[in-house]
């Protein structure tokens, strides 16, 4: 159950948690894929990085203010299981899904806007969905220091004191100094090459850019007014056009895809302090054990390591390996006198790289996408809004699933034009619709649906529906589906 949001103080300003969950990112394939990114999976624990992003600001209160429920901005492929992830801590968030990819500023203007609405003049807390933070204590006496300074009127990001000449972040140069050891932001230095990340190491005068902002809502939106017109009123339209479904709230979209795509640092950051009529930038010290996870050596890095610096998740064997990482999903892997590689298994593909050449893996991602590979986007296993599929074995004119739907989920009521469906369950209760009539079947029970008949799947029972399904027709594709009704509002 969530907990108990307290009532905000007399003085105090509501803190609004803002997610950015849009991103899509190849990096850690093949565990993460365009249709399940990084910030869905479980890279590091029980819980997926969503869901430790979300838990690390609960309870949240400081001197400046308390914690209000989060709003998560996300894509409309992945707003399914964002919700059922949300569901399962047991928190209320307000769910914002972009009609289109337009980078970091627009998404946090949608959300600003959200913030806006609900709170006066809430401080918004923007944090990306993918990131890992090892010190939660620390990372909150930041987050407060942070909220101090939005207060008076500032944007405020938190930046990492270096510890190496690090080419894959970006940087913040700092200015004079203020209370808390906060700094003002002089500028913002792209990924250097590794000579200029060295004399940034050693001069002090840098920080790497966390991608994490404090500021209050009005205070974004009306810098965002001044600095970024196009984008400021494509978001304002999209977001007083939108409409509010389920649990979901969306912009409209041809208003949306109006705006030009920019990142928060771009279209903001960097301009702050070039006019007096603008808001002044911060950059408050986070020392908390933080990661962007954007590659497997980074994920090799926060995790722990046996006596020979391995790292070992699922089924794994080692013998004679150094400073490796293996994650297997299922089948056993055993490495042999190697030492700092990668090796991720799956049920459809197997990654085996050398841990210095993780950055390419977003480069071989690409090629596989190029010879239209499933396995570039989609998982084997796929997640549904009532549950998932994993599609267990296909030949030329048949496919094998196994189906899991959730206690008192349904499919849509639907039909295919191209291939017939054998039925048999497992365990559970399914209560079946084909054609005119309606019936249940239990466990070890099955049905035959013709080509053409319309049909709906449910579970009606408080245990989940494990079925068996096998397809056989001309076209098994995914897109040989026309629905009439869906609880879920997919057309």
């Amino acid at each position: 159950m969530a907990r108990a949001r307290p009532e905000t103080e007399v003085g105090q300003a509501s803190i609004v948690p803002v997610i950015l969950a849009g991103g899509a990112g190849s990096r850690l394939w093949p565990l993460s894929r365009e249709q399940y990114p990084k910030q869905l999976i479980d890279v590091l624990g029980d819980s997926s990085l969503l869901q430790a992003t979300v838990s690390r600001m609960r309870g949240f209160r400081c001197e400046s203010g308390v914690c209000a429920d989060s709003i998560i901005v996300c894509g409309d492929e992945h707003k399914f299981a964002i919700a059922e992830q949300l569901r399962e801590l047991g928190v209320r968030s307000r769910i914002v899904v972009e009609p289109d990819r337009r980078d970091t500023a627009p998404a946090l203007t949608l959300a600003a806007l959200a913030a806006a609405a609900q709170k006066d003049d809430a401080i918004i807390v923007a944090m990306p969905a993918d990131h890992a933070i090892a010190d939660v204590d620390a990372f909150q006496k930041a987050i407060a220091s942070a909220v101090r300074n939005a207060q008076a009127g500032h944007i405020v990001t938190l930046g990492i004191p270096p510890t190496r000449p690090e080419t894959g972040f970006g940087y913040i140069r700092l200015g004079d100094k203020f209370q808390d050891g906060a700094h003002k932001i002089l500028g913002f230095m792209e990924k250097p090459p590794v000579e200029l990340a060295a004399q940034y190491l050693k001069s002090r005068e840098y920080w790497w850019n966390s991608g994490i902002f404090v500021m209050r809502a009005s205070v974004w939106l009306e810098t965002l007014r001044r600095l970024q017109p196009k984008i400021y009123e494509a978001c304002t339209a999209a977001y007083s056009q939108g409409a509010t479904t389920s649990a979901y709230f969306a912009p409209d979209a041809e208003a949306f895809v109006q705006s030009p795509g920019d990142s928060i640092d771009y279209a903001v950051m960097e301009h702050l302090g070039s006019a007096a009529d603008i808001a002044q930038g911060v950059v408050v010290p986070l020392d908390a054990g933080w990661s962007d996870l954007g590659s497997w050596d980074a994920v090799w890095d926060v995790l722990d390591k046996d006596e020979n610096g391995n790292v070992a998740r699922g089924r794994v064997v080692f013998e004679g390996t150094r400073s490796s990482i293996a994650y297997s999903e299922g089948r056993l892997i055993a490495c042999v006198g190697v030492d700092d590689i990668v090796v991720v298994e799956t049920p459809d593909a197997v990654l085996v790289a050398n841990k210095s050449r993780v950055q390419e893996i977003k480069q071989l991602v690409g090629h596989i996408r190029d010879q239209h590979a499933p396995e570039a986007d989609a998982h084997r296993k796929v997640r549904r809004p009532w549950g998932y599929y994993d599609a267990i074995d296909k030949g030329e004119r048949f496919q094998v699933k196994r189906i899991v739907v959730q206690p008192g989920a349904s499919l849509s009521l639907q039909v295919h034009y191209h291939r017939a469906e054998h039925w048999i369950v497992v365990s559970g209760t399914a209560r079946v619709t084909r054609g005119e009539e309606q019936f249940l079947l239990g466990e070890n029970e099955s049905t035959y649906i013709p080509l053409g008949v319309m049909h709906r799947l449910e579970n009606p029972g408080r245990m989940p529906l494990e079925m068996i399904e096998v397809q056989s027709g001309s076209y098994l594709g995914e897109d040989d589906i026309a629905r009439f009704a869906d609880t879920y509002g997919r057309g």
